[in-house]
C-alpha cells in the first residue's frame, strides 16, 4: 500500500461511504475464509444491503447487532459464493492482521455520507 499515488478530491467524492446499522449477522458457512453475512440498514433512501465480512477474529454475531458501521454503497454487486455482496463494510487490520471495524464515534443518522 502506497500513499504516493494521489487522487483528486473529485475522485474521493465518487466513493459513497455511508453509515449503516447492522441488523443481522450470521456465520457465512460456505465462505473459504471465516466470515459473516451482514444485513446493514442504511436508512430509507438506500435501504438494506447485504455484505460478507471477514471480521470473525474480533467480533461475534450477537455483538454486531445494532452497531453502526461505515460502508461503501456504490461498488457493483459482487458474487461471493452463494451470496451477492451489495456493499463493502470497512475496517482496519490491527497488528495481528485481524480486522477492526471502521465506525463513527458518535451516533449519526443512517445513510449519512462521509465527508
Amino acid at each position: 500500500m502506497s500513499i504516493h499515488n494521489p487522487i483528486g478530491f473529485d475522485d474521493f467524492l465518487k466513493v459513497e461511504l455511508r453509515v449503516g446499522r447492522i441488523v443481522d449477522a450470521q456465520v457465512f458457512k460456505e465462505a473459504r475464509k471465516p466470515a459473516y453475512v451482514l444485513q446493514v440498514d442504511f436508512g430509507p433512501e438506500i435501504g438494506l444491503r447485504k455484505s460478507s465480512a471477514q471480521i470473525t477474529a474480533l467480533y461475534q454475531p450477537e455483538d454486531l447487532l445494532g452497531r453502526q458501521v461505515v460502508a461503501v454503497v456504490n461498488f457493483p454487486k459482487k458474487q461471493i459464493g452463494p451470496i451477492q455482496s451489495e456493499c463493502l463494510v470497512t475496517g482496519f487490520h490491527n497488528a495481528e492482521g485481524e480486522v477492526a471495524l471502521c465506525v463513527p464515534d458518535r451516533e449519526v443518522p443512517l445513510g449519512t455520507k462521509l465527508l
